[in-house]
């Protein structure tokens, strides 16, 4: 590892001992000149995949202490000792623990120093200072509490806005995107200007990187006002991409923060523009229990919108016709949420959705029957709904179901027979279910409710007028 004869060194490569060849090393940095102290040690970063781990962890301590040497006017010393950092962390891994090791000996500190100082060369040396730091961030996990604490990214943040657009700029994307999995890194990039570096970060880099960036737009985007700045940096498109071009889990991340940012209703069209539809259509139709949650959820935000709604039921009917029975039962999750939305009502009906409801609840599963009924009992409520359901053969079944086993069954069944009876074209079909003990159980349990809700408005409103009648600030 330390200056020789060539001959010398050619039978060391060959057959090298090593405690020989570090005593070498170390002889060549403390006594040696500045070309022979680079020679050593870019010798030893070619020889990181061949030296035994425990020379290696004696060689840190002695580049961590090159790093702070000041008497290195031109920086080669230094970046010989960066890079060869960088080339023992790439090497080690997380396993290796190198990159801890190299917290303790003050790496971190000694890098920030050198990016904290004038920029004399261009991005040359920074370069190196940076790829070092992102070797430590990527493989030493543990370290970027200590990394932040020191003032990490805010000097990430800096070197960012004065980095030339060339094709090292995704290093400090990838260490932007590790210090974002600290909390209090996320405060700060918020209230530093960095959101639109974030937003980048989820579009470049290893998809690893891109994950961690997803996931702290997820994280960071449930306030209005940071999701108006990610927006305004493009994170609707970026996170779009990262769904095509991921893999599951950055699937579920992506979807998970683009549902965050449509919760804000003007968002809601350019996060439907940009495509997202058929994406949440994928997760619920997936095999992943989060993913269909996460597209169930979002769906019943895009359908606030009626066109949105529109595109949804036109989807969900599909899966009814051709997909498993997950998926099926998923989509009969989503259409009875959106039965809530007065606008979907007409769609759902329009959609086809009830007659194939019906004709999937003859040959369904229990689970599959008492999630349908919960839709159906929604849907009920609208006359021309009930209607479809009359012409598609639905009330024998309702009243059929009124004798189930299943609790869940007999009460959503027994909730659209009353709301059938309460319609006089239905009535008389419905008029043998009036004295069933569940019709009955079930009305009582519903005028309760309505009548308990009648109260509570006439309370708000008498709260309300006494409160205008004693505000004497009022003109």
């Amino acid at each position: 590892m330390g200056s020789s004869e060539t001959e010398s060194e050619s039978r060391g490569f060959q057959n090298p001992d090593w405690e020989t060849e570090f005593n070498r090393f170390e002889n060549a940095i403390s006594s040696g000149s500045a070309s022979i102290r680079v020679r050593s040690v870019l010798k030893l970063s070619d020889l990181t995949n061949r030296v035994p781990e425990s020379y290696i962890s004696r060689a840190i301590p002695i580049l961590a202490g090159l790093l702070r040497v000041s008497d290195d006017s031109n920086r080669s010393v230094q970046a010989a000792a960066a890079h060869c950092l960088k080339c023992i962390t790439c090497c080690g891994g997380e396993e290796s623990g190198f990159a801890v090791t190299m917290g303790r000996c003050g790496v971190i500190a000694s890098l920030l120093g050198l990016l904290l100082e004038a920029n004399t060369d261009g991005n040359v040396f920074r370069r190196i200072w940076v790829k070092c730091l992102w070797s430590l961030v990527t493989f030493g996990s543990s370290i970027r509490v200590g990394l932040a604490r020191l003032g990490g990214l805010e000097i990430v943040i800096r070197e960012l806005n004065n980095w030339e657009d060339d094709g090292s700029r995704w290093y400090l994307l990838e260490i932007l995107s590790a210090l974002t999995t600290i909390r209090e890194s996320r405060r700060v990039l918020v209230h530093s200007g960095g959101l639109k570096f974030l937003v980048e970060a989820a579009k470049v880099g290893n998809l690893a990187s891109r994950e961690r960036a997803c996931h702290a737009i997820g994280l960071i985007g449930v306030t209005r006002r940071a999701r108006r700045i990610l927006v305004e940096a493009g994170v609707i498109p970026a996170l779009v991409d990262l769904y095509r071009d991921g893999d599951d889990k950055a699937k579920l991340l992506a979807g998970n923060a683009l549902g965050i940012i449509s919760a804000q209703t003007e968002y809601i069209r350019p996060v439907t523009e940009a495509g997202s539809i058929p994406l949440y259509v994928e997760l619920l139709s997936g095999q992943d229990p989060m993913g269909k949650d996460i597209a169930e959820d979002v769906f019943c935000i895009l359908a606030v919108a009626e066109g949105n709604a529109v595109l949804i039921a036109e989807q969900l009917v599909r899966i009814l016709r051709a997909g498993d029975n997950e998926a099926k039962l998923a989509a009969s999750d989503v259409l009875w949420d959106l039965a809530g939305y007065r606008h979907s009502v007409s769609v759902i009906r329009g959609s086809g959705a009830i007659p194939l409801l019906i004709e999937l609840l003859r040959d369904g599963s229990l689970e599959f029957r008492e999630r349908i009924s919960g839709a159906i009992s929604q849907l009920s409520y609208n006359e021309n709904d009930r209607e479809a359901f009359s012409d598609s053969g639905m009330i024998p079944i309702l009243i059929e179901w009124l004798g189930d086993e299943s609790e869940e069954l007999r009460d959503n069944a027994a909730e659209a027979l009353i709301n059938f009876s309460e319609d006089q074209e239905h009535y008389a079909r419905v008029r043998e279910a009036i004295g069933h003990p569940v019709f009955q159980s079930m009305q009582s349990r519903l005028a309760r409710i309505r009548a308990s809700h009648e109260l509570m408005v006439r309370s708000m409103r008498r709260v309300t007028i006494q409160h205008l009648a004693h505000d004497h600030d009022l003109p």
